[in-house]
C-alpha cells in the first residue's frame, strides 16, 4: 500500500519529535549486513595517515556506515590480528592503508567473499582495488624542480622497498634524472627501513660519510627530509644554502619546518574519501571489474630550496 506524501510527512515530524533513531542491529538483521567497515591503519603516530581516516568515515557515515579503526604499528603480527577482530566482527567490508608489495594476507581476506579496498599504498599484482597518489610524477616533479636550479649532484632518501610507495618514488627519480639529463651516482642513494625521522639522519649521516658531493636531497617522505635537514645541520651544513632538500607528502606542519620545506602535496583526505567510494561501489557490485584510482600531486616549492652554488 502506497503512503501519500502529506502522510509520510507527518510520520517523520512525529519520530523527530519523539527523538527516533533507526536500529542499526535490525536494520542488519534484515539485509544481513553489519553496516561497519574495517579501516586498518599501519601507523596511527604517522600524520599522513588520520587524514585518510577522516576522509573514509566522512563518506561512509552518510551512506549509513560506521568505520572501526585498527592500527598495526606496521607489524605483520598485529595486523593479521586486527583483521581477525574485524572479522569477528562480521563488518561489511575492509579499507587498508598497510598494503605491502607483497601481502599474502590480504588474498586470504579477499578469498572470503568480504570486499577490500587499497589505500595509499598498494601490491605488486594489482588484483585488489586501490586509490593511490601518482608517487612516480611526484618525484618526477621534484627532480624537475631542483635540476632546474642547476643541481647535479642529486641524492636520494628512499622509503622502505618493500612498500610500493617506496619503489615508486625511487623509480620517479630515475625517471626525472634521466627526463633533466643527470646523471645517475649509486653512491648518492641510500633506502630506508621505516618512514622515519630517525632513519632520515640515519641515512644523511650514511651520505655523508661516503664522501661524495651532493646540493640536493630528495627524500621519500617529509619525515625522512626532517631527519636529512637534522644530519645536515650537525655537520655544519645549511638548508638550501648548502644543501636544497625536498620532502613528500606535505603534512600538516611541513610549512613550519626550519626552513620551511619544498614537498610533494598529496591529497590524503581525497585518497580516503576515494577509497570509500570504491568500497561503497563494490558492496553494491561484487563482480565488478577492479578499478585502480591514480590521484593526482602537486609540488609545493618553500624555502628548503634555492640555486644551487657555482664555483
Amino acid at each position: 500500500m502506497l503512503v501519500n506524501a502529506e502522510t509520510a510527512q507527518r510520520v517523520l515530524d512525529a519520530a523527530a519529535g519523539l527523538g527516533y533513531r533507526p536500529n542499526a542491529i535490525a536494520r542488519g538483521l534484515k539485509t544481513s549486513r553489519s553496516y561497519t567497515i574495517g579501516v586498518v591503519i599501519p601507523d596511527l603516530r604517522n600524520p599522513l595517515f588520520p587524514p585518510i581516516a577522516r576522509g573514509i568515515e566522512e563518506r561512509l557515515e552518510p551512506a549509513g556506515y560506521t568505520s572501526l579503526l585498527a592500527n598495526t604499528d606496521n607489524d605483520a603480527d598485529r595486523e593479521r590480528l586486527s583483521f581477525e577482530a574485524l572479522r569477528a566482527r562480521q563488518v561489511d567490508g575492509y579499507i587498508a592503508a598497510s598494503a605491502r608489495r607483497e601481502h599474502p594476507l590480504f588474498h586470504e581476506l579477499a578469498a572470503n567473499g568480504r570486499p577490500l579496498v587499497l589505500v595509499n599504498r598498494t601490491t605488486d599484482d594489482d588484483d585488489l582495488p586501490s586509490v593511490v597518489p601518482d608517487d612516480r610524477d611526484g618525484m618526477r616533479q621534484a627532480v624537475a624542480h631542483v635540476a632546474a636550479l642547476g643541481h647535479r649532484r642529486i641524492a636520494h632518501l628512499a622509503g622502505p622497498v618493500e612498500l610500493s610507495t617506496g619503489v615508486h618514488r625511487q623509480e620517479g627519480f630515475v625517471q626525472g634524472l634521466e627526463a633533466s639529463g643527470v646523471p645517475l651516482d649509486e653512491q648518492l642513494f641510500v633506502a630506508a627501513s621505516r618512514f622515519t625521522e630517525a632513519e632520515g639522519a640515519r641515512l644523511c649521516r650514511e651520505l655523508l660519510s661516503r664522501g661524495r658531493d651532493f646540493t640536493a636531497v630528495l627524500a621519500g617522505n617529509d619525515l625522512l627530509a626532517l631527519g636529512c635537514i637534522d644530519a645536515l645541520r650537525e655537520a655544519g651544513l645549511d638548508c638550501p644554502r648548502d644543501v636544497s632538500v625536498v620532502g613528500f607528502n606535505d603534512m600538516d606542519w611541513s610549512e613550519r619546518f626550519s626552513p620551511p620545506l619544498t614537498t610533494v602535496r598529496v591529497p590524503h583526505h581525497r585518497l580516503g574519501v576515494g577509497a570509500a567510494d570504491l568500497l561503497l561501489e563494490r558492496l553494491a557490485q561484487p563482480l565488478a571489474p577492479t578499478r585502480h584510482v591514480v590521484m593526482p600531486v602537486e609540488l609545493v616549492v618553500r624555502a628548503s630550496t634555492s640555486q644551487a652554488a657555482t664555483g
